[in-house]
């Protein structure tokens, strides 16, 4: 099993940033995929989670009306958009994949988001 997440960004505050996250292993459809965020200095903040079979979303409170996740079975690949950003959007998001049985199970390589002006 592989999450292999798309390389890092840098934005300008208010700019819109989209990441990657292509799953090899097993069927993307099976799991969940939860999206967590760690900022620099700072612990993991969940921002939410995907179940790429029907693309239902939970959205956690801090992100709602910012984030959206989708979901393109066909090649394996879950995307987190992230918009209007900010110098507190700076850090590393991470894709995780996620089961009933096992919780958090494998997680992708991380992908630099830098906001700055």
């Amino acid at each position: 099993v592989q999450l292999v997440q798309s390389g890092p960004e840098l934005r300008n505050p208010g700019a819109s940033v989209k990441v990657s996250c292509k799953v090899s292993g097993y069927p993307v459809i099976d799991y969940y995929i939860e999206w967590v965020r760690q900022g620099p200095g700072e612990g993991l903040q969940w921002m939410g989670r995907i179940d790429p079979e029907d693309e239902e979303t939970i959205y956690a409170q801090n992100f709602r009306g910012r984030v959206t996740f989708t979901a393109d079975t066909a090649t394996g690949t879950v995307y987190v958009d992230l918009d209007s950003l900010r110098f507190e959007d700076t850090g590393v998001y991470y894709c995780v994949r996620t089961g009933l049985t096992y919780g958090m199970d494998y997680w992708g390589n991380g992908t630099l988001v830098t906001v700055s002006s």
